[in-house]
Parts: structure tokens; C-alpha cells; sequence
């Protein structure tokens, strides 16, 4: 039997429109799911609509007086002085805002639903991955964490051991500090260096407070990593961890805010890099026999990138995988063109990267070599590993 996968989707997740000039424009969501529906991608599929994430769910992760805020808020968006970081040029206040978030998070709890009721072995959701919110407020674009509140409806009805997976440029700070103290999630974060990348927070130290010791992971890159380098540092570290915690669930945040292109960070990844990250994520949860839900995150070249990123992301999850130099189709090239006047739209899936990397073999060449060692170090010895050996 096939491997049965869901696909979350409603055109409602687009009214999660922070402004008309937010580097976060919904735009995204919409160029992705027709380049997917025109290459054939989600042909038999048929995408659940999901329904807003209950007040409970929310106050699984949120605190009640943040969520109050948010929905007072929303009614005339005006910000006024609700705090909890609202109203600020990340995160200013719109009108519907609640009603917005809130179904972005119910689109990762229908996800949720779907792969522990066994309806489903994996789930995707692009709309959500809003992996900044904080308990008590919004950040990085975030208002709810969709990702969180996800992982806390698990735990609530039983699953024991998941680990989130974040391959977003930024530090998936939100979740790390939902779960920090809890031995049954293990969160792993790829991002930039916060020495040089908001939020400033991933460091390799941060492994998890007393009792849940080993629980995060943090790889932090040097500016400038390209595709080889961001393989070779995910294959040094995160099947061991995954391999030695062995997850239930898998939950993936998988921000395409790593290419070079990306206005908003300083990695040199290209979609391919991309495609090969998704492949080995898929690779990796099949491995474990795990559960897998996928969510969309960051990702700020609205045309050049998201759209064929995401695209590939859809096709991996659904085991529809698309060569690279698939060329755009011509209604999809129309409809960008339209949206972007004067832009040079992409002809094809590919960037001309590559899927090649040097596996890590314990030495210490570069920047990557550095950042790999200092996680191996500072996490795997937690694990039972031995952070000098390949083979571990």
C-alpha cells in the first residue's frame, strides 16, 4: 500500500496578510499552489479545509491574556497599547488578524489530526511554519505558533516522542522555547549564525534545560553556506539525533529563506539545494518509519523562489518528484508576470545547483566544519554519540 498524505489548503489561508508592503505576502502561498496544481503535482488530490485552531488549542501553547489581545485587536486593527508585541513593523495589527492566525494554526492541528488518527502517514500545510510566536507574544511575523500548537495536540492525545525539524534561515526560536524543558520533543534548528541573523538565539549550547538535556539541537552556519555546505552540516548531525531519539512524528518547518536570493539573510542555497534537503528529510522519516507533517515557514523572494521551493516540497511529500529542469508552465509564467510587472519570472524548477556535498569526516576545513563540530560536541554525548566519529 502506498503511502496515503493529506494536503491542508483553503484560499482562507490567504487573508493572513500582515500589509500590503510586508515582506510576508500571502502572494506566495497562491503562486505555489498554482505552479503545483498546473504541473500535475496535486492531481487526485482533493486539499482538506481546515477550521480555525479552538481557543484550546491555542491556550495549549499561548498564554490567555496574549490571546485576548489578539483577538481585541483584530476587531479594528488597531494596535493601541495591547503590547505583547503587537503592532510593531513585524507584526503590525490588521483587521481579522485572530480569525486569520488562528486558522493558519488550525491547518497544522488538521494536519495533526489526520496523521494520528491514521487517515494519513504524512501531512502538508505551506500556509503554516510560523515557528516565532512566542507564549505570551507575536514575533518575526508570527502571531500563533501553528507549529507549537500543532506539537501540543499531539502530546495531548498520546504521541510520545516528536521531533521538529527546522530548515528555515532564522532560529526556530518559538518552538525551542515552547519545549525547552520537555524530554519528549527534540527540536533541531539549521539557521544563519545569530551572531549575524535575528533572532540571535540558536547557539550550539542550548541543548534543553535540566531533565530534557539533549533535547535541542542547534546548527548554526556561517553567512555565505552554500548548498554543499548546508548538506554536509545536515547529514553530520541530524540523522544521528533523530536516529538515537527515534520519533513518532515528525514535524518539519522547511522556510525557503536560505537561498541566495532571499532578501532577508545571507545563505547561498538554491532551490536544488532545497529539493536535495527535502529528499533527505523524506528519506530519513521513511528510515524511522515515522509520522510526517510538513509545514512552509519563511521565504521572502515571493517569485524567484518560494513558489518552485515549495513546489518541489509538495512533490516530495506526495512522492511526485519533479525533475529540475521542468520548465515553468506558460499560464503559470502569465499569471506571475501579471502579479509581478516587469519581473523576470523563472523558466524552469532549477537554479543549476547541485545535490553533491562532502560529508563530514571529522575535520575542521571551514566555517561548516566548525559549526558541525561545535554541535556534535556540545549535544551528542547526550545522545549516547560520540561527537569524533563519522560514523556515529
Amino acid at each position: 500500500m502506498g503511502t496515503r498524505t493529506a494536503v491542508v489548503w483553503d484560499d482562507r489561508l490567504l487573508d493572513y496578510k500582515l500589509s500590503d508592503d510586508h515582506p510576508l505576502n500571502p502572494v506566495r502561498l497562491d503562486l505555489t499552489m498554482r505552479l503545483a496544481t498546473e504541473l500535475g503535482v496535486l492531481d487526485g488530490v482533493q486539499p482538506v479545509s481546515p477550521e480555525p485552531a479552538s481557543r484550546a488549542d491555542l491556550l495549549a501553547v499561548h498564554r490567555e491574556d496574549y490571546v485576548d489581545a489578539v483577538a481585541e485587536a483584530s476587531v479594528d486593527g488597531h494596535a493601541w497599547n495591547c503590547g505583547h508585541g503587537l503592532g510593531t513593523p513585524d507584526n503590525p495589527v490588521f483587521i481579522g488578524m485572530h480569525e486569520a492566525a488562528s486558522l493558519v494554526a488550525g491547518g497544522s492541528v488538521a494536519a495533526a489530526r489526520l496523521l494520528h488518527s491514521g487517515q494519513a502517514d504524512r501531512a502538508i500545510n505551506i500556509g503554516g511554519g510560523l515557528h516565532h510566536a512566542m507564549p505570551d507574544r507575536a514575533a518575526g511575523f508570527c502571531v500563533y505558533n501553528d507549529c507549537s500548537v500543532a506539537i501540543a495536540w499531539l502530546l495531548a492525545h498520546g504521541v510520545e516522542r516528536i521531533a521538529y525539524i527546522d530548515v528555515d534561515v532564522h532560529h526556530g526560536d518559538g518552538v525551542q522555547a515552547s519545549f525547552y524543558a520537555d524530554p519528549r520533543v527534540l527540536t533541531v534548528s539549521l539557521h544563519q549564525h545569530p551572531h549575524t541573523l535575528w533572532p540571535g538565539t540558536g547557539y550550539p549550547h542550548e541543548v534543553g534545560e535540566a531533565g530534557a538535556e539533549g533535547s535541542a539541537v542547534n546548527i548554526a552556519l556561517p553567512p555565505g553556506t552554500g548548498d554543499a555546505g548546508w548538506l554536509r552540516a545536515f547529514h553530520a548531525v541530524v540523522p544521528s539525533v533523530l536516529e538515537s531519539f527515534r520519533p513518532q512524528v515528525v514535524v518539519t518547518q522547511c522556510g525557503a529563506d536560505t537561498h541566495r536570493h532571499d532578501p532577508l539573510a545571507d545563505l547561498e542555497l538554491t532551490v536544488d539545494g532545497h529539493r536535495a534537503t527535502y529528499q533527505a528529510l523524506r528519506d530519513l522519516i521513511t528510515r524511522l518509519d515515522a509520522k510526517w507533517l510538513a509545514l512552509g515557514g519563511g521565504g521572502y523572494s515571493l517569485l524567484r523562489v518560494v513558489p518552485r521551493s515549495w513546489t518541489h516540497l509538495l512533490a516530495t511529500v506526495l512522492d511526485e518528484d519533479l525533475d529540475p529542469n521542468t520548465p515553468t508552465p506558460g499560464d503559470w509564467t502569465t499569471y506571475a508576470a501579471r502579479m509581478f510587472p516587469g519581473a523576470a519570472v523563472p523558466s524552469s524548477l532549477t537554479d543549476g545547483g547541485s545535490a553533491e556535498y562532502r560529508p563530514w569526516q571529522g575535520a575542521c576545513e571551514d566555517g561548516v566544519d566548525r559549526a558541525i563540530g561545535e554541535t556534535r560536541r556540545a549535544v551528542f554525548p547526550l545522545h549516547g554519540l560520540d561527537p569524533d566519529d563519522p560514523r556515529d
